[in-house]
């Protein structure tokens, strides 16, 4: 179904464009300007141009009666730039769609109604005009070999870093409906060449539907503007980086959808931790050190992933957590504490005797773990029970290489979470719990859920036997998480007791 009012924004984006602009607006089609099928409006940014670009537009208009804003930035933005003003402007002024288009004539205006169809019918939020998709009309069209041969490699080598099929990522002639630029944080974007780039990889990493159509190839006497070595460098750089990011060994707020929106700042929901318990990992390694039947208090209990499967070995299980689970299903109980809170967690911790207490990933994300295990040993003290403590390795391989290159940062998730408050290698979490009177029976090396970042497959099970191995080699290089199993110490008051009372038996 076509929509006859679907609202658009044909952005012509200019720099020192003079020469070409108006015979690039003269092949416009006539239906763009009437609005039939869609409504159309014409923006065209000139990019602080040394040249005569913004005049000759206004004049153009003049002479043709055309109605066409036109605006000039108070400073070159660069060709990403420019068009971050063109969608936030299209986002403001409530249109549905934004076409871009290259001031000097390179891409073919003739192909507007075909660029918009899709978006206005609903078969996808993102277009991209297509060189390649015949791969010698772009010759035919003119474009230089060197360029033809590049433009194979590297999209060739972006498909596989990103596991996308575009037939080209180097195309100026795009389509983006705005609902699709709203939910992607395009602002912290290049603002060269790369940006196109950059937001092909947003769209790819928020699963955003997109289609190809066939354009033709044109070159003319239009100037490049562009470094073709340090274009090629960035935009495999950004491929990297968004993969390397989705692992957590990186970050960059142009990747992050689970926080906010660029343009909006609208928090976008999702829970961040998932179930780990099909593989090696934090979640298999406390289920393996606990008996069918026994009662568990876990705290830091999230969405009950280890709860569900302590329920269906016959454990009773009580959650802790500073949130409600929306299901309480796999709970005998649940209390609710703010664990950052030594105060409310000494008052209002559940009285219940419990075989084990499970830490989870939860030290590394408290203001005051020395007081919060201080806490917890008062509270078990006298009792067998035993307490499963897992938490990431900052010694971990990775994290020292980072050291070594000489960066350091917090991402969604991983080693280096940006909720997580205290980081912990093997020595410092052993003296965190030694100090806090436990004593330690078992600790071991946890390897990195390499199926939560490449999927549940057989290269996925090799890496983990792999990781597997290396820990074997060296516990604090290799591996990702410790994992430590407790018991309660007898404390110096008991200890003295016990001493005084000894002198009754003899």
């Amino acid at each position: 179904m076509i929509h006859t009012r679907y609202r658009t924004l044909i952005l012509i984006v200019a720099y020192n464009a003079a020469r070409h602009i108006t015979t690039l607006i003269d092949r416009i089609p006539e239906s763009i300007w009437t609005g039939a099928p869609y409504h159309c409006d014409i923006l065209v940014i000139d990019d602080f141009s040394s040249d005569a670009t913004r005049q000759v537009c206004n004049d153009y208009c003049e002479r043709n009666n055309r109605q066409i804003t036109i605006l000039r930035t108070p400073a070159n933005q660069g060709y990403g730039g420019n068009q971050k003003l063109g969608y936030a402007y299209a986002i403001k002024n409530g249109f549905e769609a934004v076409v871009l288009l290259h001031g000097d004539g390179q891409y073919a205006p003739e192909l507007l109604p075909q660029m918009i169809a899709p978006l206005a019918e609903q078969k996808a939020e993102a277009v991209f005009g297509s060189r390649m998709t015949i791969n010698k009309n772009a010759l035919k069209g003119g474009m230089p070999p060197y360029k033809f041969f590049a433009n194979i490699i590297l999209t060739a080598m972006q498909n596989a870093i990103l596991g996308s099929h575009f037939s080209e990522f180097h195309t100026g002639y795009r389509a983006y409906s705005v609902s699709a630029l709203k939910r992607i944080p395009f602002l912290y974007n290049s603002d060269w060449f790369d940006f196109d780039t950059d937001i092909i990889i947003q769209l790819v990493n928020q699963d955003i539907s997109t289609i190809e159509i066939p354009i033709p190839t044109h070159y003319g006497d239009e100037i490049c503007h562009v470094d073709n070595l340090r274009y090629g460098f960035a935009i495999l750089k950004s491929c990297l980086q968004s993969r390397m990011q989705r692992y957590g060994v990186f970050y960059h707020r142009k990747f992050d959808y689970e926080a906010s929106s660029a343009y909006e700042g609208v928090r976008h929901s999702r829970s961040y931790y998932q179930n780990k318990s099909s593989f090696e990992s934090s979640h298999s390694f406390a289920l393996s050190m606990i008996s069918d039947g026994e009662t568990i208090q876990d705290v830091g209990c999230g969405e009950g992933y280890v709860a569900r499967a302590l329920q269906s070995r016959g454990c009773i299980v009580y959650g802790v957590d500073t949130c409600t689970p929306a299901d309480l299903a796999p709970f005998a109980g649940f209390t609710r504490i703010n664990l950052n809170q030594d105060v409310e967690c000494k008052k209002n911790w559940p009285k219940i005797h419990c075989d084990v207490i499970l830490l989870l990933d939860i030290v590394e994300h408290l203001d005051n773990p020395e007081g919060f295990m201080e806490n917890i040993f008062q509270h078990i003290k006298g009792t067998h029970t035993r307490i499963i403590v897992t938490t990431p390795n900052i010694a971990f391989v990775t994290m020292r290489i980072m050291l070594l290159l000489g960066f350091f940062q917090y991402g969604n998730h991983g080693i280096l979470d940006r909720t997580h408050k205290r980081l912990f290698t093997f020595s410092s979490l052993r003296s965190l719990m030694e100090q806090s009177g436990f004593v330690i029976e078992m600790q071991k090396g946890i390897p990195a859920p390499f199926p939560l970042a490449f999927g549940d497959n057989s290269i996925s099970r090799h890496l983990l036997t792999i990781n597997k191995w290396l820990i074997t080699l060296s516990k604090g290089l290799f591996s990702f998480q410790i994992g430590m199993v407790l018991k309660p110490k007898d404390d110096f008051e008991t200890i003295f007791l016990k001493t005084i009372d000894s002198k009754n038996k003899n």
